[in-house]
């Protein structure tokens, strides 16, 4: 007997590929949907237009503005900005050091910034080498969970020139020495206010340099181990470097927040005493909202808007560019 024929299972047919293509081609481009697009935008756009575009105009305008309660009644040209530069209590050159609301940010600029990064780097590479990393961190992330107000009616408190109330003065008290008045001394409230800033943002810089630090591959550092570099040749010709990217981040957004800097002089000073401890936000705030010259407070609000975007610029940049150093 002959063996039967094995049946052959049928084929499934798929069209061609080419068909396919031919048939896209056919149909022609895809048209845009433009109004789906525009859809989705519109919540964004509206934002934007509401409480960025139409608010960042006004203030504009009402800086040429005399704008007596906040309303276009008097052209005024560049006066306002005139009058804001010659203000000594704006800035003033005529002395050494300079004074004014300008040059008190440019004080927090140098040390706050600076010193938050230094302390947060330093406490960074420590953390990662101890087996207490967590610990550490969170006790130094603390002053972070505390709002800025609290934070300010805080150390209010600890800096009171009563040694009775003041813990500074209290411990300064039990070693012999006088107790001082930190915030009513011209020449020791701004430092004074500058401590309380650093005491509050240490533990944000912390934490987002230890990412940095931990995301360097162990191997890299091993291998420079084993070839002889020691601690300081690795922290500053590896661990600095390779860390720089994100501590220009950190200081661009450190910078921000000292050009906005407002709640921590309003509730520890009111820019006292004197004017000595304003900021360029706590005037323009006492300006507008306090003395009613919201032409004079817009002027003092463009200038801190002509301070931020160059700083906004550069931050653009750098996360643009691929380089790290």
């Amino acid at each position: 007997m002959g063996l039967a024929p094995t049946p052959v299972a049928p084929t499934t047919r798929y069209p061609a590929r080419a068909d396919l293509t031919a048939a896209r081609r056919a149909r022609g481009p895809e048209s845009p949907r433009w109004g789906t697009t525009l859809l989705f935008l519109a919540p964004a756009v509206l934002l934007l237009l509401v409480f960025l575009i139409y608010p960042a105009l006004y203030t504009i305008l009402l800086s040429f503005n005399r704008g007596r309660n906040g309303i276009f009644e008097q052209w005024v040209g560049l006066d306002n900005y005139t009058r804001l530069f010659a203000d000594p209590d704006f800035l003033d050159l005529s002395t050494f050091p300079p004074s004014g609301a300008l040059w008190n940010n440019v004080l927090w600029i140098v040390f706050y910034v600076s010193i938050v990064i230094f302390l947060g780097l330093v406490i960074a590479v420590v953390a990662a080498r101890v087996r207490y990393e967590s610990v550490l961190k969170a006790i130094v992330f603390i002053p972070m969970s505390i709002a800025a107000t609290a934070l300010a009616v805080i150390w209010k408190f600890v800096y009171s020139p009563d040694a009775n109330i003041g813990l500074i003065n209290a411990l300064l008290g039990a070693v012999g020495v006088a107790p001082v008045s930190w915030l009513g001394d011209p020449g020791l409230v701004n430092f004074a206010l500058i401590a309380v800033g650093i005491w509050g943002s240490v533990g944000f810089a912390t934490i987002i340099l230890s990412a940095a630090v931990k995301s360097i591959p162990a191997e890299v550092v091993e291998s420079a181990r084993v070839e002889g570099a020691t601690e300081r040749q690795i922290f500053f010709r590896m661990i600095l470097p390779m860390v720089s990217l994100p501590m220009s981040v950190l200081a661009v957004t450190l910078v921000v927040n000292v050009i906005k800097l407002f709640d921590l002089i309003y509730v520890m000073t009111r820019g006292g005493p004197g004017k000595s401890s304003q900021v360029i936000a706590f005037t323009m705030f006492q300006q507008a909202f306090e003395a009613g010259q919201y032409g004079y407070g817009s002027a003092v609000a463009v200038v801190m808007l002509v301070l931020l975007i160059p700083i906004l610029i550069f931050n653009v940049r750098r996360f643009r560019t691929s380089s790290v150093t």
